[in-house]
């Protein structure tokens, strides 16, 4: 495979599981807390490592314990972790998640040292970018460091996933370097300005400057979209335990399928089955299939 270059959060996950999440100023019982390795960007390196890609890891953390285990959990799924800096004045980015019966979550996080990962910090790690193929990035840092990693990975002739979580407008400079758009139904509706058709979406997208984009659907799958042509994507049925993830499970298969050689539909079919198996243990990361397993649902072999 191909290198693959993650920039963006880590975060350690703080989860508790309750039967409904609350309304506001309500309390309600939770169960004991759990702790896990995560944020958006540290989960798609691992999705994108398990699956046979070469990962380098792009990030920052606290000079704290929860900085220490986030080090050294990437960095034992074989992921580079040069790119990750450690940080003294700053906690390690933080997410308190709530989980109901239903498997739905409700996320707040802390950037902490994430919020370090500027355009000029990004800008002083571009030799970082060499050969990359796939460079991903969401909105979990400051957006101009999204931004400098976006020129970086362009330069680099890379293909650049923009995954538009948390959604925020983003500068056009930004949607023309992206070939990939990668958003849930309601970061579309808020990318295009409206409640479009596919077909239509995918125009305005276009006209954007995105090269192709991809909206998940939750349980309903997903759709790929491009100037000529909406290809739905079926989903996978399953027992859901915790959705927490899933999103990332499904943006880290498709770094993987596109540094493999697949074409986007292909790694869009894999990506459904990888985070369809996500969906059905608790946690982020964590609840991501083995390598073995993972590459059986995505590739059907285990050939990397």
């Amino acid at each position: 495979m191909s290198r693959v270059v993650v920039v963006g959060s880590l975060n350690m996950d703080l989860l508790v599981h309750t039967e409904r999440r609350p309304s506001g100023g309500e309390t309600v019982a939770g169960s004991d807390l759990l702790l896990g390795p995560g944020g958006k960007s540290a989960n798609q390196a691992v999705a994108a490592a398990r699956l046979g890609a070469h990962v380098t890891m792009i990030g920052a953390v606290g000079r704290d314990v929860f900085g220490q285990r986030l080090r050294a959990f990437v960095d034992a799924e074989g992921i580079d972790t040069d790119g990750i800096t450690t940080i003294d004045d700053v906690a390690t980015g933080t997410a308190v998640i709530i989980v109901d019966d239903e498997g739905e979550n409700s996320i707040v996080v802390s950037s902490g040292a994430n919020a370090r990962v500027t355009g000029e910090w990004v800008e002083a790690r571009r030799s970082m970018f060499d050969a990359a193929s796939v460079v991903v990035l969401c909105l979990e840092i400051p957006l101009d460091g999204v931004l400098a990693a976006a020129r970086a990975g362009h330069a680099a002739g890379a293909t650049v996933i923009l995954n538009l979580s948390p959604y925020i407008e983003v500068p056009d400079e930004l949607l023309m370097l992206t070939d990939v758009l990668l958003v849930n139904e309601h970061e579309c509706r808020a990318a295009v300005g409206a409640d479009l058709p596919w077909d239509e979406a995918a125009v305005v997208l276009v006209g954007n400057g995105v090269g192709r984009a991809i909206v998940t659907l939750g349980a309903r799958g997903s759709v790929v979209l491009d100037a000529t042509s909406v290809t739905e994507i079926t989903s996978i049925q399953v027992a859901v335990a915790d959705t927490t993830g899933c999103g990332d499970a499904y943006t880290g298969t498709i770094a993987a399928g596109l540094a493999r050689g697949l074409g986007l539909v292909d790694a869009a079919h894999a990506a459904s089955r990888v985070s369809a198996a996500a969906a059905t243990r608790v946690g982020a990361s964590a609840s991501y299939p083995s390598s073995a397993d993972a590459t059986r649902l995505a590739w059907g072999d285990r050939r990397g």
